[in-house]
Order: C-alpha cells, then structure tokens, then sequence
C-alpha cells in the first residue's frame, strides 16, 4: 500500500511540475510520450478517487478491478494474480506442496482419507484409508463449513510445523489422536503408465509441471523393460503448463536438429526452440491422444509430432491456446501474467484460435463446438485453403486455431442418459463407491490379492447395483430403468473404476476404463496395423 502511495503521490509531483513549466515560456519542455501521459492519468485517478471521494473508498480494490478490466480489453489470457493467489496459482505446476499428504474427499460433509501419500507424513504415523478427520487442533472438523478451502487452510502448512487430527476408525467409537508433522508433498502430473497388452505402453500425463519429464523418463523406462514396443501417449483434458516442459518432451520423441516450436510477437522477436541428442524414444511407433480439453503445451507437443510426422494425433480438435503468457511481478507481490507472444507449430501453424469478438464469444467456444457438431462428426469442420501447411513429409495440416487430429474420435455416447448424468452431478455415484471401496478394502485385497487378479474376476451383481439404486434415492435421482440400460455397460464398468481406485491407486481407474475408452482402442488398432500406421504418417 505504501509503495502504492507512493507511486500515486510521485504521479501527481510530475502532474504538478508540468503545470508550472506551462507557466515558464522560458524553460525548455521535452513532449511527454502517449505512455507517460496515460500513467500520470491513470495515477492521477487513483490519487483523487482516494483523496476526494465523497465517501471511503477501497483504493486497493478499485486498483485490482482497473487492472482486471484493462486486461480484460487485450486477450482471454493475460491475468491478474493477487497477492495471496500467487503461490496457489504456482502450486500445481511446482510439483509440490507442503502439508501432510493425504488424498482425500469430502463425504457428507466429512473430511475422509481414500490414501495417505505413500511415505508422506500421514503414513509415518499410521493414518490409514477411510479414516475420517473428526477434529484438526481440538476443533471440530465436519459439517457444512468444511469445503476445500477448510481443509487447505487446516492441514496444509510450513514444513516442520504440526498438526493433531483426531481420527475415527471404522466402528470404533473412541477417536485416535495424530501428531503430524507437515512436510514437502510431491504433486505428481502422470495418472497412469502402465501396459495395455504385450507390446504397447500407455502414459497419461495430467499437466506439464516442474517435473513431468523426469516422471516421464521413469514411467517409460518402466514400461520399456516390460516389453514397450509402441507407446500411446494421452494428453486428452491436459490444459497444459510449462513451455521448457513440453519442449523436454518433445525432446525424447525427435531426433536432433528439428524445430519444435516458435513464438512471435510485435514486441518480441522470434524465438526457436530445437532438438537435441536427448530422445529416449525417436523411433518406435507413437499415438498421441487429444481433445477439447487439451491446451497449449499439449498442443505445441501434439502439433510438433503431426508436423514432423512422428506420430499419429488421434481424438478431437484441441482446445486452441496459442498465446505466451510472461508473469511481470507488481510491487506489493501481485502478478500480472501478460500475453507477450503466440505459439507456432513447426510448419508455420498458429495455435491460438481467434478472439476478436471478445472475452464472452470466446468463452462459449465448447457450447459453439456442440452446437455445430463438431464432437460428433469431423465433417463439420471446415478449414480455408488460406490456413493451409504441410508437414515434413507434405501432409496437408491446418492452422485457425488447435490441433485438428489425424483420425477423428466422436464424443461417446454409451453414458449419454439423464440418469447417468445425475448420478455423476449430484454425486451418487461417486459417494456410492467411494464408501464401498473403503468398507470393503480390506475384504476385496484378501480375495483378490493383486489388481490384476481383481480387474479379471470382480463384476457388479445386482447387490451393487441396488446399492445405487438407494444412493441415486438419497441423492433425489429418479432412476430410469430404460435410461439405466442404455447407459449400463458404462456405468458398471465405471462402478467398477472407481471402486479399484479407492481400493488401490487412480491409475487402477483407468486400466479399467481402457476397454471400452474408443480413444485407447482406436490407438491399439492403428498400432497393431503396420501398414495402416505408415499410410496415415505418409499422408496417402
């Protein structure tokens, strides 16, 4: 605030010795730049809004909402971050956290842990899946008050410092006091590596974080000595992050030499970025997954793959996020993270796709999608000639904005019911087999042993299904028979997901979905069909 003054009462001195120069004819003036003129007139607004205004005014909100609304006229991406917001808004792309590292969910209204981070603080002192945190620091923890923002606030924390949960178990009516010490909690961004059959890996990475290369290198030399020949690499809901990480990326699937990406803006030059010696895998055959929810990182990693034609892009147009953001930090330690450039795939292709009409129209580009049918059909995309590129070995891409994939997967529609729909928005399904996983963990590790044994053998009996039959009731869901069996292998097999998730890890989550995912089964297609592959990447 007080550099805030500061700056505002240094705007008005120059405003002020303006004036007098005005009335000295004899003292030489230097013309001030349109930009100086415009600071000193904004400065000057504030100072007066503060020292003049009929009544108080919050001069550091009436600042943040100038800031916000200026941003606001430039592009869709340029922020503003406050003070208090910067470290969360690093959080996730960092890789770490500090806090006592659990996975949790919040069931009715509940704090209750699906699993503590293996060798994290919680699992040094025993705390356990299903545990419920009935108090943090002798107060009561449970009720309409505790929502995400509660449990932050709660148990995260420096590292070193303490915290004492009390802790119901199972049937067991006394609490169980926990003294844990807060530590540095990894944040991993792959989901899941593991092998879809003998010879074809898949990894899925959820962001493109601090450390998402090292994971990657681990999770591919992984499934390499298990017998990787082809990898299918999923990027789909992927919303991007670090450029230098999709750059160490790209890195291990070209050779050397090839350009991966450039930027370019009016004030800043081009910048190329090349690769190196680094590839762990230049060869092999690749499938990368994408869609709608994928951005900007994963676009520069998919468009360099189908430029270079390395691969095959299987799914839907991705989201189109081309502009480079600079993070500029503000004298109190705010943030604003300006758009400075935009992103070109190698053959010359912009990302970013148009945003002239304005922040609204642009934010409706998904419900634009869905009414053109664009998620169900590839033929309702139409590119001009103008916006016509051709890859490496002369493919004909597209550039207007996204990645347009090379085989074209429809949105699928075997859960497309209102039941289905209801069950997921007012949570039933979820709380439905996240209570039963925890109950029966135990049970269901004792019959089965392994996941693998589970994945083969378990099914959903009727016994489950008219357990969500009453969750859908508790949750005010009408349940539609004939919605039930439209949408029913998908929903089993989801109960199915979930249930292996909480009793082992999210990736267990997808290794069940894999069979009915038309992504993941269109990829095993194209790379069990050598000639089928090299057709696509030759483009004939």
């Amino acid at each position: 605030m007080k550099s805030l003054k500061a700056f505002l009462f240094a705007a008005v001195c120059l405003v002020s010795v303006a004036a007098t120069a005005q009335i000295q004819p004899n003292r030489p003036q230097q013309p001030q730049t349109k930009g100086q003129m415009n600071s000193q007139k904004l400065a000057t607004t504030l100072y007066l809004i503060e020292n003049f205004y009929v009544d108080t005014a919050n001069i550091d909100k009436v600042t943040e909402d100038a800031i916000v609304a200026a941003l606001k006229e430039l592009d869709p991406h340029s922020a503003y971050i406050s003070k208090k917001d910067v470290e969360k808004a690093n959080e996730p792309l960092v890789g770490s956290f500090e806090g006592i590292g659990v996975t949790f969910q919040l069931i009715r209204d509940t704090i209750t842990v699906i699993s503590p981070t293996a060798g994290g603080p919680s699992e040094k002192v025993g705390i356990m899946a299903g545990d419920q945190f009935i108090k943090i620091d002798g107060e009561e923890s449970v009720g309409k008050k505790v929502d995400n923002e509660y449990v932050q606030k709660h148990l995260r924390g420096k590292k070193g410092t303490k915290v004492t949960v009390s802790v119901k178990r199972g049937n067991d009516p006394e609490l169980i006091d926990f003294e844990i010490t807060r530590d540095k909690i990894p944040l991993n961004s792959i989901n899941a590596a593991y092998m879809l059959d003998n010879h074809v890996g898949y990894i899925k990475l959820d962001r493109f974080a601090q450390e998402s290369t090292a994971e990657f290198k681990e999770a591919f030399t992984k499934l390499q000595s298990q017998g990787m020949e082809s990898l299918i690499f999923d990027l789909r809901g992927n919303t991007g992050g670090y450029l230098n990480t999709a750059i160490e990326l790209v890195d291990q699937f070209i050779t050397e030499d090839k350009l991966i990406v450039f930027t370019e803006g009016i004030h800043s030059p081009r910048q190329e970025w090349r690769s190196t010696k680094a590839g762990l895998y230049t060869i092999g055959k690749l499938v990368v997954l994408i869609d709608e929810g994928s951005a900007s990182a994963s676009e520069i990693l998919s468009g360099a793959i189908q430029d270079h034609d390395r691969g095959v892009v299987i799914g839907r147009r991705s989201f189109g996020k081309g502009l480079v953001q600079r993070p500029f930090n503000l004298p109190d330690g705010s943030q604003m993270r300006l758009t400075t450039s935009r992103y070109h795939t190698p053959s010359g292709r912009c990302i970013q796709r148009p945003y002239e009409k304005g922040a609204e129209d642009y934010a409706k580009e998904m419900e634009k999608r869905l009414k053109h049918g664009e998620y169900y059909h590839a033929d309702s995309i139409h590119f001009p000639d103008s916006l016509k590129y051709k890859t490496d070995g002369g493919r004909t891409v597209y550039g207007g904005g996204g990645i347009m994939p090379d085989i074209f997967i429809p949105v699928d529609t075997a859960y497309n019911s209102k039941l289905y729909t209801n069950l997921v928005r007012k949570g039933a399904l979820n709380r439905f087999t996240t209570d039963y996983g925890l109950k029966h963990r135990d049970e269901i590790k004792a019959q089965y042993g392994v996941f693998e044994h589970f994945n083969k053998s378990f099914i959903i009996g009727s016994d489950l299904i008219n357990g969500l039959k009453k969750a859908a009731e508790e949750a005010k869901v009408e349940w539609n028979e004939e919605q039930f069996k439209h949408s029913e292998k998908f929903l089993l097999l989801q109960m199915k997901a979930l249930i292996a998730r909480n009793v082992w890890e999210t990736q267990q989550y997808y290794q069940v979905m894999s069979t009915v995912d038309p992504g993941i089964q269109k990829a095993l297609e194209v790379l069990g069909n050598e000639k089928s592959y090299k057709k696509l990447l030759k483009g004939k």
